[in-house]
């Protein structure tokens, strides 16, 4: 059995330092950005209007929404500026975004204060971090996948994830310390402007990838010896290389799963806590970094394994608890008369979710480089978007119609189509010659699709 050590020391000192330098960066910004999420409880009550149970949680639904609304335009901003500019200048610009965001919502008044203003600066907030968000994730993922090569890009790529989720891990610690211990909620926000501010600046050191610099340089040479005017270097054909479509829905429906399953375990289920079994914002919080630290643990063991076993192996496995746990659920919350039984529910719903984050850094190489960050960003931003207000608006309302089971009518058809995109990714890799025939890292091929 080889040492995790051996997976660190196949990079190059460069791939080290970047590696190093967006796993910081992607804990800083996901720590600004879930860090509001993690502390609605409280904040949704300084910023928003009070109001019965019903209508608290349609408020905490469009509370939670609202980073996730403008994703899109954040997609196609920052998609332009990674395929026509660079990959480097979209994660330090997001991260700068995030800062300004972060700083603005620790200074502004609450509710109580300067009524409906308040709450429209911080939803714009939201929004802002929301935008931000898109190009840093799929930024930071899409760099890795182009400065490595298997089997060392899956657990790379995969730590993204780790680290984001580690992100919300001290997000949730902080919020729990001041929920706990009545410290003022406007300083961690405060430190969040600052690290975030911290993390913009450390990327500056970044180089540009590899596959886009070479890519650049096969059309200019191209142009050189085709004499053609510069000024046209977008009808080449690397520019103009097709993306097909069956392979853009395939990566949408990969990242509709985490929205559905995140929502369900840390905010539905948190206002369940909170409105039936009496809990305080505090409790909610605690409970929610204690699924969050295992789900942290998961993503490391398998961002490991990776490295040993192809991961759309590992990602196929996982869906079969995961079926038997959303076939039982309803059942179960029925059932549940204790918080115990609803901690048990939340965390096997977060450890067994469509492990998305194993197939990205396989799905990511069978986009033309030129388009890949549009592309990939776009179907990010829509998919998470689509399905984060969807389960938020559509949770309240089909279990008020069909109790417990309204909540199978979105998780079912969610996983049915994750196994639908694995199985499409599968078959381009096999096309490709990528996909090992046994799961020894000698049987790894590294032949890309460009």
């Amino acid at each position: 059995m080889r040492d995790t050590s051996e997976i660190f020391s196949s990079l190059t000192k460069n791939q080290k330092e970047a590696t190093a330098i967006l796993s910081v960066g992607t804990f800083l910004e996901y720590f600004d950005l879930m860090l509001y999420v993690h502390m609605a409880v409280l904040l949704n009550e300084l910023f928003f209007p009070k109001a019965d149970l019903h209508v608290a949680s349609l408020i905490a639904a469009f509370a939670f929404c609202s980073s996730y609304v403008l994703r899109p335009l954040g997609a196609l901003l920052f998609g332009y500026i990674g395929d026509k500019v660079g990959r480097k200048i979209t994660v330090i610009l997001t991260t700068f975004l995030m800062a300004f965001a972060c700083f603005t919502m620790a200074i502004i008044p609450t509710y109580a204060q300067i009524g409906i203003i308040a709450t429209w600066i911080v939803t714009i907030c939201r929004m802002v971090q929301g935008m931000a968000s898109m190009g840093e994730m799929t930024g930071a993922q899409l760099y890795l996948t182009e400065i490595l090569r298997p089997p060392v890009r899956y657990p790379c790529v995969i730590f993204m994830s780790v680290t984001s989720v580690l992100g919300t891990v001290f997000a949730l610690l902080t919020a729990s310390l001041v929920t706990l211990h009545d410290v003022n909620w406007r300083y961690a926000f405060g430190m969040g402007a600052i690290i975030a501010l911290v993390g913009s600046v450390a990327r500056t050191g970044l180089r540009e990838t590899p596959d886009f610099v070479d890519a650049k340089r096969r059309i200019k040479q191209s142009v050189v010896r085709s004499n053609i005017n510069p000024e046209l270097l977008e009808n080449n054909k690397i520019w103009q290389e097709k993306v097909k479509i069956k392979t853009i829905l395939a990566l949408f429906l990969l990242q509709c799963a985490w929205p559905v399953c995140s929502y369900f375990s840390y905010i539905y289920c948190g206002n369940i806590l909170k409105y039936t079994f009496g809990f305080t914002s505090a409790q909610v919080i605690y409970q929610n970094l204690i699924i969050s630290i295992a789900h942290v643990s998961l993503l490391l063991v398998l961002a490991y394994c990776s490295y040993k076993i192809y991961p759309l192996k590992i990602a196929k496995i996982l869906l079969i608890p995961f079926f038997i746990i959303i076939t039982i659920a309803p059942y179960l919350l029925k059932q549940a008369n204790s918080t115990d039984t609803l901690f048990i529910i939340r965390l096997l719903i977060v450890l067994f979710a469509p492990a998305s984050y194993l197939v990205i850094p396989i799905s990511f190489m069978h986009i033309p480089v030129f388009k890949r960050f549009t592309y990939v960003s776009l179907s990010f931003a829509i998919s998470h978007s689509f399905f984060y207000c969807l389960t938020s608006f559509g949770m309240v309302y089909l279990v008020e119609w069909f109790g417990y089971w309204g909540v199978t009518i979105i998780t079912v058809p969610m996983a049915i189509s994750f196994l639908w995109a694995i199985m499409h990714f599968q078959l381009l890799e096999k096309e490709a010659g990528n996909f090992p025939q046994k799961q020894e890292i000698s049987h790894y091929v590294v032949h890309e699709v460009s």
